[in-house]
């Protein structure tokens, strides 16, 4: 991954775009005509691409690397809830509401994400209407997630809800992510002693290595096992 991002070509980033689950069910004049307008952009390890409250802007793809999506209700600070998945697309909401972002994005360890700006959406949809109808259902992708989410930190072992976190970081592909086990524990709604008792256990099971700073996910199908409850008990 780290090779892919020194040497990413716009070529590259259109293919994996195309790959993500949005593009990849939209039709083909939509993906060209999207990507056409889109631009390819290099974030920095810590860079925020933008936060919640900030005025209407347009959409951005992951292309590679790692990006952290922070959310919480108005009245809260904003927490790490999920990682960005290469191919996932954000950021539509203010094209469809006309309102401000209502979450932060911030590349974690770099990130390159193409980046189609808002006046590019509506210059498309002037032209077709059923481009808002295409770009509403990277919304019901999102909530999708989410929904998983809720999924995941819904369950009372606080064991199979780290395993569950661990599974979903490791939709960005076979790399070390730079997270903390801090980071991870605000994630499962667990300590940091939980998550240290917990990533002890799933290293010696192979599932997983990891530093001070960042954990690699080599056995995700096992973590997604244990964390339905289909492996051996906590």
């Amino acid at each position: 991954m780290l090779v892919a991002m020194l040497n990413l070509t716009r070529e590259t980033a259109e293919q994996v775009m195309r790959r993500g689950p949005w593009l990849a069910s939209m039709t083909e004049p939509f993906r060209t005509e999207l990507l056409r307008h889109a631009h390819l952009q290099k974030f920095a390890p810590d860079q925020v691409v933008y936060r919640h409250g900030d005025a209407v802007g347009g959409m951005y793809g992951l292309v590679a690397g790692s990006l952290t999506i922070n959310s919480a209700p108005p009245d809260a600070a904003s927490r790490l809830i999920h990682l960005g998945m290469p191919g996932a697309w954000t950021g539509e909401g203010p094209f469809l509401t006309g309102q401000p972002r209502r979450v932060e994005l911030r590349a974690l360890g770099g990130a390159w994400m193409m980046h189609v700006p808002l006046d590019a959406l509506e210059q498309m949809m002037a032209r077709d209407p059923g481009v808002s109808r295409a770009i509403a259902m990277n919304t019901v992708f999102t909530v999708d997630v989410l929904l998983r989410i809720i999924h995941d930190l819904q369950k009372r072992d606080v064991g199979r809800r780290i395993a569950s976190v661990l599974q979903r970081a490791s939709w960005v592909g076979d790399m070390p992510i730079p997270l903390s086990q801090t980071d991870l524990g605000i994630m499962a709604n667990a300590s940091r002693q939980q998550v240290n008792t917990a990533m002890q256990r799933f290293a010696r099971a192979g599932w997983v290595s990891y530093t001070y700073r960042s954990v690699t996910v080599s056995n995700p199908q096992a973590l997604r096992r244990f964390s339905e409850g289909d492996g051996s008990e906590w």
